[in-house]
């Protein structure tokens, strides 16, 4: 099969959201403008397990303007926007990405993946880097690979340390033109357009709740407390808790918030962290969401050995009866909130990520053989240029420092005068 998608005949209507992002990720069109013409990826095969949205949509059809082959399969079962998929199935795109994926479809599609023996992987979340390292022999022709989001990188990192990791892989989460904007400023707005779409709620006036102040729960702190609400944060680290207090959040534990908080969201990247002594000692009619890339933040067996019954009021929204008649909605089933019940980050700080990932796969393209086995950094003539790129797309010029004062920060002689 080309590919599989829930209706090919969405495709029009995906090509009107690809005609959309043209327009809004003017950095990523112009890599795509040169690899148009260069063609640094010819004769490369790429399986990419990324979040089928438009953005990346985006993407795929740059490398495939660079050369290269590209089977794209969904990162989450429910994160798929389905016309895209159809749109880029119609231009010969391998696409095998639908909405409403069950766990065992999900996975089939990851040995899709695999089965198109790729030179180079591109993953959100490490599932299929982590499905390619169970194999004995097939991960031999991989020469590299890139990782998109915090979750991954901290897999592979925990694989590396272990000694298990086979190939190189950037870490693009970790560039600054990515997680200080799409983590922060991206995450922040998406998740809040997510809970508002599922529930229309009133965000002023409510105690919202984020567990985990990195760079997307400070992002979605700072957008709540825009738009009104008295936010609470919970963290395990001393740091970054202290960030959020003097960033001006009431900072607490989490079984002291759950007595408070109307909106309950998690931004941390671990397991477990809303959980049944959490969900008893919340108010009745409590929304509880998540924004970390997995759904296992959320204890959903604890919720649903705590209620009576289960209903689904409206879609992405799931009532939970507690015993005793408490209310608790569960948003997405507890996945990706900002991705399942809107359309995930905008354009214009993917434009940025996906610029990183598109150069990081050129990056990998000429330099794989002389990478060890490892996570890398993106390297800083990546991040740079981006930005640089950004800027100009803004209509924005910045200063350049004299010959005199690069000479200054190179030496150590010159002092108080």
């Amino acid at each position: 099969m080309e590919y599989r998608v829930k209706d090919i005949r969405l495709a029009e209507q995906g090509k009107g959201q690809l005609n959309w992002v043209e327009e809004h990720m003017p950095v990523l069109m112009k890599i795509r403008k040169r690899f148009s013409e260069e063609k640094p990826l010819e004769g490369l095969k790429i399986s990419a397990c990324l979040h089928v949205t438009k953005e990346t949509g985006l993407l795929a059809k740059t490398l495939k303007e660079g050369g290269a082959k590209i089977t794209l399969i969904a990162s989450n079962p429910l994160s798929t926007q389905d016309d895209v998929a159809a749109a880029l199935a119609s231009e010969g795109i391998k696409v095998f990405a639908w909405k409403g994926q069950s766990k065992e479809e999900y996975y089939d599609c990851i040995e899709t993946a695999l089965g198109a023996m790729p030179d180079i992987t591109m993953d959100d979340g490490a599932d299929l880097v982590t499905a390619l390292h169970s194999r004995d022999k097939s991960f031999l022709k991989v020469i590299g690979g890139t990782e998109e989001t915090t979750t991954g990188v901290v897999r592979l990192r925990a694989m590396e340390k272990k000694g298990v990791l086979r190939y190189p892989i950037i870490a693009v989460n970790d560039a600054e033109t990515k997680w200080d904007f799409d983590n922060v400023y991206g995450t922040g707005q998406s998740t809040l357009d997510g809970i508002i779409r599922a529930t229309n709620i009133l965000i002023a006036g409510k105690t919202f709740v984020v567990a985990g102040y990195g760079h997307c729960g400070r992002g979605l702190a700072n957008r709540a407390r825009g738009m009104g609400a008295r936010v609470v944060v919970t963290e395990v680290e001393p740091v970054k808790a202290l960030k959020a207090v003097m960033d001006g959040f009431q900072v607490q534990r989490m079984e002291d918030a759950a007595e408070i908080g109307d909106i309950f969201v998690t931004a941390t990247g671990n397991k477990n962290v809303i959980r049944k002594e959490h969900f008893l000692k919340m108010k009745s009619g409590a929304i509880v969401a998540n924004t970390g890339h997995f759904n296992v933040e959320i204890n959903i067996n604890d919720l649903e050995e705590a209620s009576e019954n289960k209903s689904r009021i409206k879609q992405f929204v799931d009532q939970y009866t507690l015993k005793g008649g408490k209310k608790i909605y569960l948003l997405a089933e507890g996945r990706l909130v900002n991705l399942v019940a809107a359309d995930g980050h905008p354009s214009e700080v993917m434009d940025m990520s996906f610029a990183n990932q598109a150069l990081s796969v050129e990056y990998i393209a000429c330099h794989a053989r002389e990478l060890e086995p490892r996570v890398y950094e993106v390297p800083k003539w990546i991040d740079q240029s981006v930005a640089k790129l950004k800027l100009q797309s803004l209509g924005i010029a910045i200063d350049v420092m004299s010959d005199e004062q690069n000479e200054y920060i190179k030496t150590w002689l010159e002092g108080t005068l």
